[in-house]
């Protein structure tokens, strides 16, 4: 098994639809720290499990300096957007998130 990871800083802001009152129900930004690991059994033609640059042009290229809330069709949590990255690289199994300092999230895609 071949495991790889790609790291990216994502800037970005969003806003919490949130039943109870908190700062996060109003728009604010953070420098998102994303780390996305792949593995595979087998390498592709280039020999790699996935291009590094294919990762970054798909999450980064897409959610960098946007509003979460707009990119995206789900209330914009560090764990719902963990696992919306999770599902846009196929050979991706986790996806970890520091939001902030001390605040992070891990999803780990279930193998049935």
């Amino acid at each position: 098994m071949y495991y790889v990871s790609k790291q990216m800083e994502i800037a970005g802001c969003h806003r919490l639809d949130l039943p109870y009152d908190s700062k996060c129900r109003a728009m604010h930004g953070h420098n998102w720290l994303v780390t996305v690991h792949c593995k595979s059994k087998e390498l592709n033609a280039e020999g790699m499990v996935v291009d590094f640059k294919h990762i970054k042009d798909k999450i980064h290229g897409y959610l960098d300096h946007g509003d979460f809330n707009e990119l995206l069709p789900f209330n914009p949590t560090a764990e719902n957007i963990a696992r919306w990255i999770c599902e846009q690289v196929d050979c991706c199994y986790r996806v970890d998130i520091e939001e902030s300092r001390n605040n992070k999230v891990t999803y780990v895609k279930d193998e049935d």
